[in-house]
């Protein structure tokens, strides 16, 4: 028997038994729409990590405050030292001078310290808590932050101290609704502030909104509001891209003369690179993306044995058919054939199925994120992701297949018929 005629009889035999094929490839179904929703979301994922990376601009250098190794732990993540913030420890060494003597690199256009702080906010009534950032007037040049009414604060009022502010848009409409806002005073700490400007929406970028922000004078928000000297980072922007590295390793050389550090592992900062950050966020999601798509390999492997387990049942149930080929001239490979074929037909379509359920189901999810503040998201379904998963169909419907094949093609024909 031929390979075609092979084929069409296993279409005959597995459309006899629909409910029976339905449920055996249900596990193979879920399984290759797991990975086609895996891998897009793994995509989907990415390109929201680096558009909102993207928001802030490529050409820039960030350097932040660390907590600085222990003489015990030599080899502390980022992570670590973010948990140690986290518990209380303070890093205050960062300052303004930094900032000034970073600007004084060849490849740096210009550079923008930030410190964070949170302090009741009120107006006619309204009471909020809010987060403060502290900003020098750069900002204004360097972020991608837009104004929508008013304009930003200047130098002279930011080394003033002077008492003004900027709020995001969501703060704006918390505290005033539809109301104009410019020139209206606010009370942070019970001191009162001049509102200059209004941000244009954002969103929000790394799970922190910026749109709830309060943008003060960073020498305003240090002596009036947190009595403190230091800062948190500095955001740098190069000219030319090809000497980013470079100039990092500048920053670094600098601060680390500024703090007396003669210990790289001592560093009480870190700086990074727009690049370096995309390569670790790639890293890390690709990662994810495999431990995933290893789960979702346990269910094909269910999926698989299902099928194992079904085509099992088929040869008890054709055993006298076997037989009676086997008399008439069906040779081993004939009948190995046949069953191989069956059980590589339950898993492609099963496969199929499952990679249209997948590519809807990723759509699904694609409208959830754009509707839920992510327009970043992509819907993405990889090439890559559609040959996987029909590689793992035709592989499993082998594997699986093989052994109750065997089996059948194993059978003495006297005594099948005999059955």
């Amino acid at each position: 028997m031929n390979l075609i005629n092979s084929a069409k009889l296993s279409i005959l035999n597995l459309s006899v038994n629909k409910v029976r094929t339905l449920l055996t490839t249900s596990g193979i179904i879920i399984g290759i729409a797991s990975v086609i929703v895996v891998m897009s979301a793994g995509e989907g994922i990415k390109s929201l990590i680096l558009g909102q990376l993207d928001t802030f601009g490529t050409d820039i250098i960030e350097t932040e405050i660390k907590v600085p190794n222990t003489a015990k732990n030599k080899t502390q993540s980022q992570q670590e030292s973010g948990i140690a913030m986290v518990q209380g420890v303070q890093v205050t060494t960062l300052k303004l001078k930094d900032m000034e003597d970073i600007n004084k690199l060849p490849n740096i256009k210009g550079s923008y310290s930030g410190i964070l702080g949170q302090e009741a906010t009120s107006y006619q009534g309204k009471l909020k808590k809010v987060f403060l950032y502290g900003v020098t007037a750069s900002y204004d040049e360097i972020d991608r932050g837009e104004i929508a009414e008013g304009r930003f604060f200047s130098e002279s009022e930011d080394k003033g101290l002077a008492q003004v502010v900027v709020l995001g848009s969501e703060l704006k409409q918390d505290l005033f609704g539809e109301s104009d806002v410019l020139g209206k005073e606010i009370k942070i700490k019970k001191k009162n502030f001049q509102v200059v400007g209004v941000m244009k929406k954002r969103g929000s970028i790394a799970f922190f909104n910026f749109d709830d922000l309060a943008y003060v004078p960073v020498r305003t928000l240090q002596k009036k509001i947190l009595g403190v000297e230091h800062l948190v980072h500095i955001i740098s922007q190069f000219e030319n891209k090809y000497q980013a590295e470079y100039t990092a390793e500048q920053i670094r050389r600098l601060v680390r003369e500024n703090h007396d550090i003669t210990d790289p592992d001592k560093d009480d900062f870190v700086v990074t690179t727009m690049a370096e950050a995309m390569e670790v966020l790639a890293t890390v999601t690709g990662a994810i993306t495999l431990l995933l798509l290893a789960l979702v390999g346990v269910s094909l492997i269910v999926g698989g044995v299902g099928i194992m387990n079904v085509m099992y049942v088929a040869v008890t149930e054709r055993t006298r058919e076997i037989g009676l080929r086997k008399t008439v001239g069906a040779n081993y490979a004939d009948v190995m054939r046949q069953f191989v074929i069956e059980s590589v037909l339950l898993t492609i379509i099963g496969g199929i199925i499952g990679i249209l359920l997948g590519i809807f189901i990723s759509f699904l999810l694609y409208r959830f994120a754009i509707t839920h503040g992510m327009p970043s998201w992509r819907f993405i379904i990889t090439l890559k992701s559609i040959i996987i998963a029909l590689g793992f169909s035709a592989f499993f419907g082998i594997f699986f297949g093989v052994m109750p094949a065997r089996r059948a093609a194993r059978l003495d024909p006297i005594q099948a018929l005999r059955t």
